[in-house]
C-alpha cells in the first residue's frame, strides 16, 4: 500500500523523484524517504525541525516536502474520494455499519472548531463565531438531498421496528431530528452506557485524524494564507479514506452501471418539500430510535457476557 502511494505520488509530482549529485556529490532524498517523512508529520504532528536528527533533513525542507505531498495527494485522489457515493458503497458502508451494531447508520457529523494559530492581528475576530455546530448543520448539503428524494432510500429495522432514513451519529448540542442519533446525557443503566461506548469506537478514528491535523497547522500555515490549513485537511481525509479502503468492498464500483448518487439544486414541489423537512425533524422518532439502538446494541454485544468483556468485544469489532 504504501509503494503504491509513492509511486502515484511520484508519477504527479517530480518533487519527489530522487535527483542527481549535488555540488558536492551528495544524492538528493528518495522519494521513500520524502513520503516517510510526510507521513510521519502527518502522523504525529509536532514541529518541523524534530524530524532533523531522525531524517538528515532540515526544517525548511520538511515543511516544503510536506505541503508538497498534500497538495499532490489532493491531485491524485480527490476525484476517487471527495465525490458523493455510489449506489452500491451505500450498501457497503450500511452492511459494514450494522456488523459493528448501528443498523442504518450512514456516518458521524460534528463540527470541528480550528483555531487560526497564526492568524494576522489586524484581522483578529473577524470570523469569530461565524460558525458552530448548529449552523454548520444547517448548511450541510446531506439533508437537502435527501429532502429533495436524491438520496438512496433506506429501509431497515431496528429491535423489531421499521426506519425509512439513514442517520448519523452526532453529540447531545445537535436538535433532535430523526436522521441524527446522539450520545445519551447522564447514562443511568448499563445499557445506556454501553451505547455511549459503542459510539465513542465508532467515532475514534476521525478523532485522532483532526487531533493530529490541528497540531500540524500551527508549525506549518503562514501567517497570511489558509490555503494549506484546507489542503491538510483535504489531504488527511483521503489519506484515510485511501489506507481504510477494502478491495473486497470497493471491487466493482466502478463504472456507468453504478453512477455516483447525482447532485443538483433543482427543487421539487414545495410541498413536498416541506413535508419530507418534517419527516426529518421529528423528535417522535429521534427518541424511539436512540431507545431502539441501546437495546440492539446490547442484545446483540452487551447481554450475552459481562460488562468488561463486552467492552472488549466492541473495541475489538472497530
Amino acid at each position: 500500500m504504501f509503494l503504491r502511494i509513492v509511486n502515484d505520488v511520484k508519477a504527479k509530482n517530480s518533487y519527489f523523484i530522487q535527483k542527481k549529485k549535488d555540488a558536492v556529490g551528495h544524492m538528493g532524498f528518495t522519494s521513500i524517504h520524502r513520503l516517510l517523512v510526510a507521513m510521519r508529520m502527518l502522523a504525529y504532528g509536532g514541529p518541523s525541525d524534530a524530524l532533523d536528527d531522525t531524517f538528515a533533513m532540515s526544517e525548511s525542507t520538511v515543511t516544503r516536502t510536506l505541503l508538497e505531498f498534500v497538495q499532490t495527494v489532493i491531485d491524485i485522489y480527490e476525484e476517487e474520494y471527495l465525490r458523493p457515493p455510489r449506489a452500491r458503497e451505500v450498501q457497503v458502508i450500511l452492511r459494514q455499519n450494522e456488523a459493528r451494531g448501528f443498523p442504518g447508520m450512514i456516518g458521524s457529523i460534528d463540527c470541528m472548531h480550528w483555531e487560526w494559530g497564526n492568524c494576522p492581528t489586524a484581522w483578529a475576530g473577524v470570523y469569530k463565531g461565524s460558525h458552530n455546530d448548529i449552523n454548520v448543520l444547517h448548511r450541510f448539503p446531506v439533508f437537502d438531498e435527501l429532502a429533495t428524494g436524491r438520496t438512496l432510500e433506506v429501509e431497515y429495522w431496528v429491535n423489531g421496528n421499521p426506519y425509512t432514513m439513514g442517520y448519523y451519529l452526532a453529540d447531545k448540542i445537535y436538535p433532535n431530528w430523526a436522521t441524527l442519533v446522539k450520545t445519551v446525557s447522564a447514562p443511568a443503566s448499563m445499557k445506556q452506557d454501553f451505547c455511549n461506548h459503542s459510539r465513542i469506537v465508532q467515532e475514534r478514528c476521525g478523532e485522532r485524524l483532526w487531533s493530529t491535523a490541528k497540531k500540524i497547522q500551527y508549525h506549518i500555515q503562514p501567517s497570511n494564507d489558509v490555503e494549506p490549513q484546507k489542503n491538510l485537511m483535504q489531504s488527511c481525509v483521503l489519506d484515510e479514506r485511501d489506507i481504510c479502503r477494502n478491495p473486497e468492498d470497493t471491487e466493482g464500483f466502478e463504472g456507468n452501471d453504478d453512477p455516483s448518487i447525482s447532485i443538483n439544486r433543482d427543487v421539487p414541489e414545495i410541498s413536498t418539500l416541506i413535508d419530507t423537512y418534517n419527516c426529518i425533524r421529528v423528535k417522535e422518532t429521534c427518541s424511539q430510535l436512540q431507545q431502539d439502538l441501546i437495546e440492539h446494541i446490547w442484545s446483540q454485544f452487551g447481554a450475552s457476557t459481562d460488562y468488561p468483556t463486552a467492552i472488549n468485544l466492541m473495541n475489538y469489532r472497530q
